[in-house]
């Protein structure tokens, strides 16, 4: 991808730099949140083996969320303020260090506080990578790169979610853990030999005195947008993934086809990534958003409807295409709505909310289905589209300053 030579960015850093920050950070972007997807497939039955009860397995798999989530907020303020390669690399560590401390755990008691921990220093990789992400995202390229951030995160889903279970079956849970620490260190390696940052992300962007007019708060237009459709996004992929095998085995389907709708669904949304951002540079952000939240409404609606594995494997296809709609749209926004002191504080939120719509609709879209049904379960999902769409209405219509960029 060719940078842009005439952006402030190549003005304050300089193009070598941008290409070597461009590469390095979607590797550890990747490897960053390879760790958390190696875990969903097999916490809750490595969980089991330790002895906890059933009551007590949610809890646990859903600790990482209770502190990733206000972990994301406060690291991301620590990072406009320090910069991101320190703090890159302290939430690398962390999570190596957790990711290895998982097979020690012998007890109950050890495996809460290892999530607890795992939370915590995950709360420092992701609004380090995003803010990394907006030295690149520059000019009229922005959708572009923060495409290219979705691929990374969208990779590492696919890869995690399908090496796990394997090497879990074959190797035992220790080599899981084993492994996500190795990449992690890697990921350390790559964020040692990074660009020093000098002032955090601000130095890619325009001075604070150009644009404290138009700061205000952290939500506001644009911003808001994003963080209610990074929310609903992951509010309805925690209800699909808790739902979804429920729904399949009343089909007399099995854990295979999970897999496979899953990993079609991973696929579309990683294969769509760029041209959903480059169609999101050439006619704006709100377009592709409406169209994929209108997409992810029509496509959950329909679901409940079908029996067969090829009509749910193309509407996994089309729930790809939709999140791929949304994913560069909604984060370029983020870069072009803030100030560039703020971007740590923006996509620490952006990642809180990601983080917290997960943890807050499996669980509950689950108690809905034990009660209303799981085929009522998945359509009542789409309420949370609804509302968003309904934010997005209001939100392109409020009168605001221009996006800063």
């Amino acid at each position: 991808m060719q940078a842009d030579t005439n952006s402030p960015a190549a003005e304050k850093i300089g193009l070598p730099r941008i290409r070597i920050l461009f590469p390095l950070n979607f590797a550890i972007t990747f490897l960053g949140f390879l760790d958390t997807h190696l875990l969903i497939p097999i916490m809750a039955l490595y969980a089991s083996e330790l002895g906890v009860g059933v009551g007590m397995v949610g809890l646990i798999v859903g600790l990482y969320s209770v502190t990733n989530t206000p972990a994301n907020i406060f690291f991301g303020r620590v990072i406009d303020r320090f910069g991101y390669k320190r703090p890159l690399i302290l939430g690398l560590l962390g999570d190596a260090l957790a990711m290895f401390s998982y097979s020690l755990c012998r007890l109950p008691l050890h495996l809460i506080l290892v999530r607890l921990f795992h939370g915590v220093s995950g709360g420092l990789v992701g609004p380090a990578t995003m803010s990394i992400t907006a030295v690149d995202a520059t000019g009229a390229r922005k959708g572009r790169v923060m495409g290219f951030y979705g691929m990374s995160l969208g990779t590492a889903t696919l890869i995690g979610y399908g090496l796990s279970g394997v090497i879990a079956s074959r190797f035992g849970y220790e080599f899981v853990f084993y492994l996500g620490a190795a990449f992690l260190i890697l990921g350390v390696i790559l964020a040692v030999v990074m660009p020093k940052d000098k002032a955090g992300v601000r130095v890619a962007r325009k001075p604070a005195a150009d644009v404290s007019g138009r700061r205000r708060k952290l939500v506001r237009k644009g911003l808001l947008t994003s963080y209610c459709c990074v929310f609903a996004q992951y509010f309805i992929f925690g209800s699909l993934v808790t739902l979804l095998p429920l729904y399949l085995r009343g089909l007399g389907m099995e854990a295979f086809h999970v897999g496979m709708l899953l990993s079609i669904f991973v696929i579309s949304f990683i294969l769509l990534q760029f041209p959903s951002g480059s169609l999101s540079d050439k006619v704006g952000r709100w377009t592709p958003v409406f169209i994929g939240l209108c997409l992810i409404v029509v496509t959950l609606s329909v679901v409940p409807n079908l029996k067969t594995f090829p009509s749910l494997a193309m509407a996994m296809t089309l729930l790809g295409a939709a999140y791929a709609l949304l994913f560069p749209s909604i984060s370029a926004l983020l870069v072009d709505y803030s100030a560039p002191e703020e971007l740590g504080r923006v996509t620490g939120v952006f990642h809180a909310l990601l983080t917290a719509g997960v943890a807050i609709g499996a669980p509950l879209m689950g108690f809905v289905a034990q009660f209303a049904g799981v085929e009522l379960g998945l359509t009542l999902s789409v309420g949370v589209a609804l509302l968003a769409l309904i934010v997005v209405w209001l939100d392109r219509r409020q009168k605001s300053p221009l996006p800063i960029s």
